[in-house]
């Protein structure tokens, strides 16, 4: 087990402004030892699937005031995010060699890893291991603790998502129709709005960037308003959406990514709304809801195998490929969860 090989690992060249670009990044070879030292408590595991995630973007930038509990990455160092991995030796009490986990884990072949505090043992092997780093993992975790827990819709609201064809929000669309509510998407092409209403069951949908007036794109689909709006878009949007909510409606907010790279962010008009309206906006992440994992398997995997659920993935092969899928996720190049697949076993 003590034989060296070469680890291809993704490394952050510089701290990043605005929306990293490829360059920001580059691959190095360097050599590993596939055995943890003696005296640690850490593990070393093969990486198998690795998350291309929008927070990464916030983790690549010298913050003056840090996010609470985001860990940010070195320039010189290699970038970290969510991944599926494989235990190849372990001094942790908690894992043993063969186990297959998910969290967090480098962007490169191999990884020794520390403090293996936040990996999860994958237990159910039968579903494709690449779920782990979406429906299985933190999307999962953020679609269903929104919905379920933070949202909870009733039988017959109406639920509005916005990005709804990412990680996050195809899921949300699909938990909501599974609890009886009419469900509207927006998305930026085509071809997703096709996903999103002939896939994954949205009853309608809409191009964000195709509609002149957001106003009027959502009282075409809601007539009688907005019970229950799943954020993850911000600025004219988030604005539009004021205007078409319901008395009492709730607004649940997990992200706001047209605001992420703006100098500025753009004012709300329609603000006075949240009074006139009596409006609840309650912000959450899944930080808050990783006790709520084992109600998330209970309840999403006999929906995969029932196929009740439909889950899209954009695999990339290759880590060299990382950079290229990572920075296509913040022009909305990908279709679904974007994945890097650094070795299928």
């Amino acid at each position: 087990m003590g034989e060296e090989v070469q680890n291809k690992q993704v490394i952050l060249k510089d701290y990043v402004t605005g929306y990293p670009k490829e360059s920001d990044m580059y691959i190095k070879t360097s050599i590993i030892k596939l055995q943890v030292p003696q005296g640690s408590n850490a593990i070393l595991v093969k990486n198998l699937y690795l998350s291309c995630d929008p927070v990464m973007q916030f983790q690549m930038r010298k913050a003056e005031k840090h996010l609470s509990g985001y860990y940010y990455f070195t320039p010189g160092s290699s970038i970290n995010g969510f991944g599926v991995a494989k235990v190849l030796d372990s001094r942790n009490p908690n894992f043993s060699a063969g186990d297959l986990v998910w969290g967090t884990t480098g962007w490169e072949e191999y990884s020794l890893i520390e403090r293996p505090n936040w990996l999860y043992k994958i237990h159910h092997t039968d579903i494709p291991l690449s779920y782990y780093t979406g429906i299985l993992g933190m999307p999962g975790i953020t679609a269903f603790a929104g919905i379920y827990e933070v949202g909870s819709p009733k039988k017959g609201e109406c639920v509005f998502i916005s990005a709804a064809s990412g990680a996050v929000g195809q899921l949300a669309g699909q938990f909501a129709k599974l609890l009886g509510c009419y469900v509207v998407g927006s998305a930026g092409s085509q071809e997703k709005v096709d996903l999103l209403k002939n896939k994954l069951g949205f009853d309608d949908a809409f191009n964000y960037k195709e509609e002149p007036d957001l106003d009027a794109a959502l009282k075409r689909c809601f007539p009688n308003g907005i019970d229950l709006y799943f954020e993850q878009v911000g600025g004219k949007m988030l604005d539009a959406v004021l205007l078409n909510m319901k008395i009492h409606g709730r607004i649940i907010i997990c992200g706001m990514i047209s605001q992420y790279n703006i100098s500025e962010p753009e004012p709300l008009k329609k603000i006075m709304q949240i009074a006139f309206k009596r409006l609840s906006i309650k912000g959450f992440t899944h930080r808050d809801h990783h006790h709520l994992y084992p109600k998330l398997l209970e309840t999403v995997l006999p929906y995969i195998r029932e196929k009740k659920i439909v889950y899209v993935e954009d695999i990339v092969e290759g880590i060299e490929n990382g950079p290229e899928a990572l920075v296509g996720l913040f022009s909305g190049r990908n279709f679904g969860k974007q994945i890097v697949a650094v070795a299928h076993e």
